[in-house]
Formats: structure tokens, C-alpha cells, sequence
């Protein structure tokens, strides 16, 4: 599909993040800019202040993998879905450029629903690194995957409970205490989510 590229010769890309879902930020690219991305599968973009090419993370490390890039129905919009290397893709130092909302508020460390289980992970895994004092994850996992495995089986039987009663509140609150077991054996074992939601994508026809 043949991209419109406005009168600079410049074309809007949002970076959305393969894992989360969340979009990291929002920058400009000329056709130089998408070879480069292509040639290299690394983010370049076009900076309009410095009116040259620049490869997103050069100087910073944080490196963006780009997986796949999308065209929108106009052909005037590009996203490049991406992975975030270090995990902080605004030069600011937050994970991504949208934190604020319209009243100025910071609002990123309530993640959207469909960001909460890579987000959620990335919490356990951090725990799991560092073992701080006080901490439920750092508890059970010093316990052992034995003992989380028994919380997810706990879990998950007072999940079906609720279900079995048709009591739809308690299914949502004990489906979360289920899922974040889940999400805790996952990374005590080295395994990523995501490998699980790619299993799953695998399926649809």
C-alpha cells in the first residue's frame, strides 16, 4: 500500500508495545527513516527539531525492536509494534510519553485492563529479583513453586465455587486472586506471559 506522506515528507508513527498493548509514544518518520526500520528492525524515526534521522534508544540503550509495522486505512499513519528494551521510552524516564492526563494528573502507575497482566508480571518479577521484606510475593516464592502452585489451586477452586453459586461479583474477585498465582508460578518458572497469550493468537483462524 502506497503511504501519504504530508507536505515535509513526513508520515505520524505511534509505538505501541508488543507485550502490553500500551502505546509508548508518538513521533514523526520520513521513507529514509522506514528503510532504515525495515533494513535494520530497530525504530528510526525523524526528528522535525533536528531535521535529521535518529534511531530511537542511540544514546540511551533504549532500543525499540519493531515486530511488525502497520498502515492505517488512509495510508497516513504507521505503527510500529514494538518491544521496548529497556522499558522507559520517554525521555523523561517513564515507561511511556502518555502519563498525564488533560488535568495534568499522573495517571501511568494505574495500568489500562488490557496492559494489567505483562504490567502485573513485570511487578512479580521485580519482587521475585529483589525479595523485599513484607512482601506476599517474596513470601511464597522463598516457599517455593510447591506452595504456589497450592495458592493457585486454592485459588482456583474458590473461583469455581463462585461460579457454581452464580454469584458473578465473588467470580471476578476470586478470578483475580486465581490469575496473579497463575502469574506469579509463570515467573518463578521463566515463563513469560506472553508466550502463553502468543499460544493462544496461534488459535484463531
Amino acid at each position: 500500500m502506497e503511504l501519504k506522506f504530508d507536505e515535509r515528507g513526513l508520515i505520524p508513527v505511534i509505538a505501541q508495545d508488543y507485550k502490553t498493548g500500551e502505546v509508548r509514544m508518538l513521533a514523526y518518520a520520513n521513507r529514509e527513516a522506514i528503510e532504515k526500520t525495515l533494513e535494520t528492525g530497530y525504530a528510526h524515526y525523524y526528528s522535525r527539531s533536528r531535521q535529521k534521522i535518529w534511531k530511537k534508544g542511540e544514546a540511551s540503550g533504549e532500543l525499540q525492536k519493531v515486530r511488525e509495522i502497520r498502515i492505517d486505512c488512509d495510508g497516513d499513519a504507521l505503527i510500529y509494534v514494538i518491544e521496548q528494551e529497556k522499558n522507559k521510552a520517554c525521555h523523561t524516564g517513564e515507561r511511556n510519553c502518555f502519563y498525564r492526563n488533560l488535568k495534568g494528573e499522573y495517571v501511568i502507575k494505574k495500568p489500562l485492563p488490557f496492559e494489567v497482566l505483562a504490567r502485573l508480571q513485570e511487578v512479580i518479577n521485580e519482587r521475585l529479583k529483589t525479595l523485599p521484606e513484607g512482601s506476599y510475593t517474596a513470601k511464597l516464592a522463598r516457599e517455593g513453586i510447591e506452595r504456589i502452585a497450592q495458592k493457585f489451586g486454592e485459588e482456583s477452586v474458590e473461583t469455581l465455587i463462585a461460579m457454581v453459586k452464580k454469584d458473578n461479583n465473588q467470580v471476578v474477585y476470586e478470578s483475580a486472586d486465581m490469575l496473579y498465582h497463575w502469574l506469579l508460578a509463570l515467573s518463578y518458572l521463566g515463563i513469560d506471559v506472553g508466550e502463553v497469550l502468543e499460544e493462544l493468537a496461534k488459535r484463531f483462524k
